[in-house]
């Protein structure tokens, strides 16, 4: 009675009477040794050091306050307490396959619209399709690449599911987590800087620079403004682009200078050899990533599914150094 109260404790909480997690590989570990009536045969079926094996059930036996198997030469037996446990135990791993087998025929499905800037899709576009389809193949991916201004105005416009954007004020009831932060490089055409110049650039030494830039009601654009302005500097504009494709084809034949992050150079194979990066040499000149989306009563399960595993891939691509001058946000 007392066992049948600790194991109904266990399937209802997940919490064995010693507080202890019980796992289910103890449980099956426990019902194999049963069956094959020996702890070296079982340790062999499971492919497991023996010592283990026997440690694993030791725990188990530890964590419910009952002897479960009774060793001898011959192998090993189980007590009645643990002939018990052992019907109970198999009860409950048949519940587990039917439980694996319901989950996959009812995948998850629907669509998500999501939207990325170009900065971003460059890095995070192909590891989150790629993600999404490992994890919810179901899902239908609506992506999105557009300039961070008209995003936010799609996402206010419920246009899209969830975006990462760099200038969250427009929000009106958005859920919004920052998530990365990313360093600021002064990029040039390789053929228009000396050999050996610096890798790194203070807001000052931009004086006089023609610069590339995106217009007004962008985010990048709105971080560069507070900064030049920090610098009291005014900058000289060679030309202002929203298309970053177009933005940096004009920085490689040599039309000026841009401030942007690292990824604005992920798509080109070469980008060692066409471009110089210099990283700008201010803690303030940052470009905050946040993870923004319609709030959780108007999300669908797939949307918010799609939400956690945009994060997951993007902490990933940094943890990893897969997104250069990019670091997580002390609070993602």
């Amino acid at each position: 009675c007392c066992l049948r109260r600790a194991w109904w404790r266990v399937l209802s909480t997940g919490v064995a009477p010693s507080s202890a997690a019980m796992e289910l590989r103890q449980l099956r570990y426990f019902v194999r040794v049963v069956e094959l009536g020996s702890m070296s045969r079982a340790a062999l079926d499971l492919d497991l050091v023996q010592s283990a094996l026997s440690q694993q059930i030791s725990r188990l036996e530890g964590e419910l306050a009952t002897r479960l198997l009774q060793r001898s030469a011959k192998g090993v037996l189980p007590t009645e307490a643990g002939l018990a446990f052992f019907r109970e135990a198999q009860l409950a791993l048949r519940h587990v396959e039917q439980a694996g087998r319901a989950a996959q025929q009812s995948r998850l499905s629907g669509s998500v619209s999501v939207g990325l800037a170009p900065t971003t899709a460059a890095v995070l576009g192909v590891p989150l399709m790629r993600a999404m389809r490992e994890r919810y193949p179901d899902v239908r991916l609506h992506m999105v690449e557009s300039l961070s201004g008209h995003l936010s105005t799609m996402l206010n416009a419920r246009q899209l599911d969830l975006s990462l954007l760099f200038d969250t004020h427009p929000a009106r009831r958005w859920s919004v987590m920052p998530l990365l932060e990313e360093k600021l490089y002064l990029i040039r055409s390789r053929a228009t800087v000396a050999p050996r110049t610096p890798l790194k650039v203070r807001m000052a030494q931009l004086k006089g620079l023609p610069l590339i830039l995106p217009t007004g009601p962008h985010g990048l654009r709105s971080t560069l403004d507070a900064a030049f302005a920090r610098a009291r500097l005014k900058p000289v504009l060679a030309a202002e682009i929203d298309s970053l494709a177009m933005l940096m084809d004009a920085v490689d034949v040599g039309l000026g200078a841009t401030l942007q992050p690292w990824a604005a150079v992920a798509r080109f194979a070469d980008a060692q050899q066409r471009f110089h990066l210099a990283e700008v040499d201010d803690p303030q000149v940052r470009r905050l990533n946040a993870l923004c989306s319609l709030s959780d009563d108007e999300l669908s399960p797939a949307a918010l599914a799609a939400r956690v595993v945009l994060a997951d891939v993007a902490r990933a691509l940094v943890r990893e150094g897969r997104w250069a001058g990019a670091a997580l946000h002390h609070d993602s």
